[in-house]
């Protein structure tokens, strides 16, 4: 079983013990549970240290994606009640590094979820992403945006 699983049981055996499953409950049971497999994990073997490498990343990868989705929202909707909205669309293409498909599927998803951006394509040979965005004045600086904030903390998440 995988330490994901267990922290998952961990946080479902905390709600039982308090009777309530509520969401605080489950999430303050993931908490004790990630704490308590942290402390044990001398004993499970240092194959399971990759776990408490990533849970972290993946956590700060979903505060940034939710800061960058709040932030394009409200450029979006600036711009959409704006009497002269300040767009410069163009499509624009992203080298990325040696991936993994899931690494290119959340990437791709991310940007592709972030208002004013979309992934229209992935290259067939994995080198680039085309993307297109309403915010490019600046293609360099926008590809660099994105290379230094989202691709950056995927690939914590997945290395």
């Amino acid at each position: 079983m995988t330490l994901f699983a267990v922290n998952i049981l961990l946080a479902l055996v905390w709600a039982a013990l308090w009777g309530a499953f509520s969401p605080l409950d489950l999430l303050g049971g993931f908490v004790f549970g990630f704490a308590a497999l942290w402390f044990a994990r001398a004993t499970l073997g240092a194959g399971q240290a990759r776990y408490f490498r990533t849970l972290p990343q993946v956590l700060i990868l979903f505060v940034y994606f939710v800061k960058e989705l709040v932030k394009s929202c409200l450029l979006v909707a600036r711009d959409c009640i704006a009497a002269r909205p300040a767009l410069h669309p163009a499509i624009v293409k992203m080298p990325i590094g040696p991936k993994s498909d899931l690494e290119i599927f959340v990437l791709a998803n991310l940007i592709t979820l972030t208002p004013g951006t979309l992934t229209l394509d992935v290259a067939d040979d994995k080198t680039h992403l085309l993307i297109h965005s309403i915010y490019a004045q600046d293609e360099d600086a926008l590809v660099a945006d994105l290379k230094s904030g989202m691709e950056y903390r995927v690939e914590k998440v997945f290395h």
